[in-house]
């Protein structure tokens, strides 16, 4: 029994129209699903939640996420026990970063048939990040993809309401908005004090921070590559850290970021670690997965101990 948590609204409302395509051939081929639409932001934390209540490592689940890449961080959040899971992803958004960094297809029809068929099952490392609010309260969510803080978050939030996202969508280009809302935040972008220490014990600061991203694949933000080396499966989490660039060479260095040429340019350090707190003394935008999550002072994020089971190509 395969359980398909669907949003609809993914891709700028083409996900519908792909999940009734793929609905055709499960009828078709007799295969037993059953379905899941989103309703609304978080809601397929809730759909995790109750699909898992009762799933053991002698009972698991099989999950099948179909959406963007945020859905991804939804599902993952609300999913009960990581060992009582089988993952499973068929892309409908527009970023897609999941399917890069895991060597999934990006056409849904191909990701049915390696999850029906042509598969084996892997491991996935899934990291897990601290918010707290302003009331004091700690909110915790999982993610698979990346988690940050500064101008990649900021792009983020951007990206959710620029209207070139949907246009692009309908032209089978939506990474191209995140490199034309980067590109255009670039000319508003300030950098600010941050420091972080990773593993308790390695601390650092820098005055002019434009971005931290901690990294669980090696792409973010449409393909770029900010961690070349990343391993989804090594209980390691890679971080990217851009300080004390000049405008023009960050605009000039961004687009090489795509072929994770960027990595040479002085200002960009690569840090790995288990775990990582980064406090900034304002607020500063977050993104989890590319879902824009507010403004904080503080995250800290780390990895899970148990990893998920993820269906991939053979």
């Amino acid at each position: 029994m395969y359980h398909f948590i669907v949003n609809p609204n993914s891709r700028s409302g083409n996900g519908r129209k792909i999940w009734n395509r793929i609905r055709t051939i499960l009828d078709k081929k007799s295969i037993a699903y059953r379905s899941y639409m989103t309703k609304y932001a978080g809601h397929a934390i809730r759909l995790a939640e109750e699909i898992t209540k009762d799933a053991s490592c002698e009972k698991p689940v099989t999950i099948i996420v179909m959406g963007g890449d945020g859905t991804i961080h939804e599902v993952l959040t609300g999913i009960r026990n990581l060992k009582a899971v089988i993952f499973g992803f068929i892309p409908t958004g527009s970023g897609n970063d999941f399917c890069r960094g895991m060597n999934l297809p990006h056409d849904p029809v191909q990701a049915l048939k390696i999850i029906l068929y042509d598969h084996r099952i892997g491991r996935m490392d899934v990291p897990v990040i601290r918010l707290k609010n302003e009331d004091g309260t700690v909110t915790t969510s999982r993610f698979g993809i990346s988690t940050g803080m500064g101008y990649d978050a900021a792009v983020c939030h951007e990206v959710q309401v620029t209207p070139a996202k949907k246009m692009l969508n309908n032209f089978g280009l939506g990474k191209l908005t995140y490199l034309y809302v980067a590109l255009r935040q670039m000319l508003f972008l300030t950098p600010s004090s941050v420091r972080f220490t990773l593993d308790e014990n390695r601390k650092y600061a820098y005055d002019k921070l434009y971005f931290i991203a901690v990294m669980n694949q090696k792409y973010e933000g449409g393909g770029f590559q900010f961690c070349p080396l990343a391993n989804t499966h090594d209980h390691i989490l890679d971080v990217i850290a851009v300080e004390g660039i000049p405008r023009l060479l960050m605009c000039l260095a961004l687009p090489s970021a795509f072929r994770g040429a960027h990595t040479k340019v002085p200002g960009i350090h690569i840090y790995r670690c288990r775990s990582i707190v980064i406090e900034s003394p304002v607020p500063s935008p977050i993104h989890i997965d590319g879902e824009p999550c507010g403004f904080k002072k503080k995250i800290a994020v780390s990895t899970e101990k148990e990893q998920i089971s993820i269906l991939l190509p053979e």
